[in-house]
């Protein structure tokens, strides 16, 4: 079978092909990655639509190790951007982001933010945004002194952020004053109470003073400041806030305290969206199986368990995709190989060395590197597919790419050495593997 053209912009592709390169995730282009996720695309469309439309949505993504959790989280993201959402994604951990301090999410959110023109921090675009479209809306209504402007966009803030003002009103009294800064010019003071805004601390005591509050932003604070970051999309016309909570798995290596603390945090976000005080919100979570089902996981808080339960002992072909938890089964030998393929045809396209790569890395090649990767992984075909896709790239495509004289069958020889494996790469490939005795214990006599 020949490569196929891929229809995919010059700078998009660079951008996948490097991150491959260097063994990650790529932040776009996923939608041509996806392999075996077409299964879940009608029920994501539909429940982003609800969202959109004012309603709020958590999924459960569950999958061993290497199963494709973030990728599914990620072609989720970029799905949902290209309809107008705006998006986050946090790693949960104890020491940078322990998930029972919300102040310390809500701030990696803000972090995070991501919309389909500002991949990167893209709070301040869409605060000013926001003050741009009321600016507008009052001067379409008939206001055209400076003053009547002033006067009336300041009554429309207050308008839309009623309903926030009962439960964080420091988050529309810090929106006020960043207004009137930057209206004044003063870059500095706006930057201090934009920073506030964002969950930051140590900010100086003048911008807050003149804003009106006090300390940093707490832990009950930032369901409110949430709340007002959603008020703040809907009013600049984005469909909402998809926001990903990814390996939730680590809670169960915390100290039983701070583990009984985050599953409530969880268990009080999902109460809050339930309860509607969250609109236009979508709450999704990444865990391996041990963390929804074992006894240091979501099975210690009787309430949480309640919410994520779902059916897995049917047969895994009728998995229900609508269900408040889903899972992720890995891939296959087939489903790696199509991606390689994949992965093959967007380096071709536009290539100068298309030709020879559809020669030298034929489908034939993409199984063969694909199987000895897996060997090398103890047989593993799930914890496979980052090595087996920068190997692909970085030894072979890029090699027939910049080599005429390199022929991968005859110059290349597969090498995976342990400094390059992940921790639970290592795992497969120890337990694919005899371990070496370390005591007379360990051999095992057979007479």
């Amino acid at each position: 079978m020949t490569s196929r053209a891929v229809r995919m912009s010059p700078r998009r592709r660079r951008e996948v092909i490097d991150a491959l390169r260097r063994g990650t995730v790529p932040q776009q282009g996923l939608d041509i990655l996806a392999v075996g996720l077409g299964r879940f695309e009608a029920t994501i469309d539909d429940e982003l639509s609800s969202v959109k439309g004012g309603g709020a949505q958590f999924k459960a993504v569950r999958g061993e190790y290497g199963s494709g959790k973030t990728f599914f989280a990620r072609w989720l993201t970029e799905r949902a951007r290209k309809s107008g959402f705006v998006t986050a994604e946090v790693q949960v951990s104890e020491t940078e982001t322990p998930l029972h301090k919300l102040e310390t999410v809500y701030r990696r959110v803000i972090e995070s933010l991501s919309t389909s023109s500002t991949p990167t921090s893209a709070f301040r675009d869409v605060i000013d945004g926001w003050l741009f479209v009321l600016d507008r809306e009052v001067r379409e209504s008939g206001a055209s002194t400076t003053s009547a402007v002033e006067a009336g966009t300041e009554k429309l803030l207050e308008k839309r952020l009623e309903s926030v003002s009962r439960e964080a009103p420091a988050f529309a009294a810090v929106l006020r004053a960043y207004r009137r800064a930057v209206a004044d010019g003063d870059r500095a003071h706006a930057d201090a109470l934009l920073a506030w805004l964002a969950g930051q601390p140590h900010v100086g005591a003048a911008a807050k003073r003149s804003a009106g509050v006090k300390g940093d932003l707490d832990h009950f604070g930032a369901l409110g400041f949430l709340q007002g970051l959603l008020t703040v999309l809907r009013d600049s016309d984005y469909a909402g806030l998809i926001l990903v909570l990814d390996e939730v798995e680590t809670l169960q290596r915390m100290r039983s305290d701070v583990r009984e603390k985050s599953l409530n945090a969880l268990r009080q976000l999902m109460d809050e969206i339930d309860a509607g005080r969250f609109p236009g919100l979508y709450l999704v979570l990444t865990g391996t199986p041990a963390f929804f089902t074992g006894t240091n996981g979501v099975q210690r808080l009787a309430p949480l368990a309640q919410r994520l339960e779902t059916d897995f002992a049917t047969d895994a072909r009728f998995d229900n995709p609508r269900a408040p938890q889903i899972r992720l089964h890995g891939f296959t030998g087939d489903s790696l190989v199509e991606l390689g393929i994949r992965v093959r045809d967007i380096f071709a396209t536009g290539s100068k060395a298309a030709d020879r790569i559809e020669v030298l890395v034929d489908d034939e090649y993409v199984a063969t590197l694909g199987s000895a990767v897996t060997g090398e992984l103890g047989g593993k075909v799930g914890v496979a597919p980052r090595v087996f896709l920068k190997k692909l790239v970085a030894d072979v495509l890029d090699r027939v790419d910049q080599f005429e004289a390199f022929d991968p069958r005859r110059d290349y020889a597969l090498t995976v050495g342990a400094s390059e494996l992940t921790e639970s790469e290592l795992e497969a490939r120890s337990l694919g593997r005899p371990l070496a005795a370390t005591s007379i214990d360990d051999i095992d006599l057979k007479f």
